[in-house]
């Protein structure tokens, strides 16, 4: 628990970089400099406008200068991105196996962020993660293991994405690729917990807006990262309670 309360501090700064990934990726623009600007009017943000969720709370999420509303995704991808970093650390301890799930959440966080404004997952982002968290759990864990695990996701929602390319895009067959290599036999858990939560969101649009609800795309990156997590955290004992029952 310390370990985790040590881990979450300096994650909270982490999570204040996300929000700048999540903002100019997709507009293709540098993560580095310019330095942090309001996005309405351009003024650059003072260092202390700029501390991971007390300055949104301070400014009582306005921008100091144009008083525009500032969303309160900011606040929250940084406290996500503690939180589940200090999560990696509690349950792997100071191992490589906790750097790597940190790495781990802390991209899913980002795509999540950027899938949810913009309905895209990035190549920027997926295939390079999806490459490092491959070699790294074949260097930390030596098995086939997490190549064949990222080959089945990616193919699985391939397929899908073939058969129904209106609800799922190759973003997500991409997104599926980085759960595969960081989860292996457990992605199965992951991508079946996202699929079903992603079910709400689809019910509740087809039962407001009938048949043309079939037409209407979800982001569906952040119901693969909730799926993720949870096999991360939670996939060992719900895979052994799945197969008891056989």
């Amino acid at each position: 628990m310390t370990l985790g309360i040590v881990a979450f501090w300096p994650a909270l700064a982490v999570g204040s970089f996300l929000n700048v990934v999540a903002a100019r990726v997709p507009l293709r623009r540098s993560v580095v400099r310019p330095a942090s600007a309001c996005m309405s009017c351009g003024s650059e943000l003072a260092w202390y406008d700029n501390v991971p969720v007390a300055s949104w709370l301070w400014l009582r999420g306005r921008c100091r200068s144009c008083g525009t509303s500032i969303s309160a995704r900011y606040p929250a991808v940084e406290l996500a991105t503690a939180a589940l970093v200090a999560a990696c650390f509690v349950k792997f301890g100071f191992s490589g196996e906790a750097f790597l799930a940190a790495f781990f959440c802390v991209v899913l966080v980002a795509l999540s962020a950027i899938d949810l404004e913009h309905r895209i997952v990035p190549n920027r982002i997926v295939v390079p993660a999806a490459v490092v968290v491959l070699l790294a759990q074949t260097a930390l864990n030596p098995s086939p293991e997490w190549l064949l695990g990222a080959l089945g996701a990616s193919g699985f929602l391939f397929v899908a994405a073939l058969a129904y390319p209106a609800g799922m895009g190759m973003g997500d067959v991409k997104l599926a690729l980085l759960l595969g290599a960081m989860l292996g036999r457990l992605v199965g858990v992951g991508l079946m917990v996202g699929m079903v939560a992603a079910l709400v969101p689809s019910v509740f649009l087809l039962a407001r807006h009938g048949s043309a609800a079939r037409k209407m795309g979800i982001p569906f990156a952040p119901f693969l990262a909730l799926g993720a997590l949870v096999a991360l955290f939670a996939g060992e004992p719900l895979l052994h309670a799945y197969l008891s029952h056989f």
